[in-house]
């Protein structure tokens, strides 16, 4: 399993939402540098955003959701044309970032 994972439940549909391109970025002086970027499979999930032997440092990282591709497929209005969702590694454990997704809210908490 990867360092970092996440996945996307859409809770309007109350089913995975697939085809959402998502970015990682790392801080790095005050800016973001891109690190990777990948898209939800069938089940909401990027099983490989990052390589599975690959461990984060310690730092401040975000992840961009870019909603407003995915509720356009839909044909559905949206409030947030994207969600980021700011975190801190401090080790080496497995980090999982969630994100319930609607058209108008969105949700995250720290996953296992």
């Amino acid at each position: 399993m990867s360092h970092l994972t996440t996945h996307i439940l859409d809770t309007t549909l109350g089913r995975p939402a697939a085809g959402v391109t998502i970015a990682l970025y790392g801080e790095q002086a005050e800016s973001w540098q891109e690190l990777a970027r990948g898209q939800t499979n069938q089940d909401g999930r990027i099983p490989n955003l990052l390589p599975t032997d690959d461990a984060l440092p310690v730092g401040t990282y975000k992840m961009k959701f870019f909603t407003a591709e995915y509720f356009a497929r839909l044909g559905t209005a949206t409030f947030y044309p994207f969600v980021e969702i700011v975190f801190t590694i401090s080790g080496p454990e497995h980090y999982h970032i969630p994100l319930l997704l609607n058209p108008f809210g969105y949700t995250t908490y720290r996953g296992s």
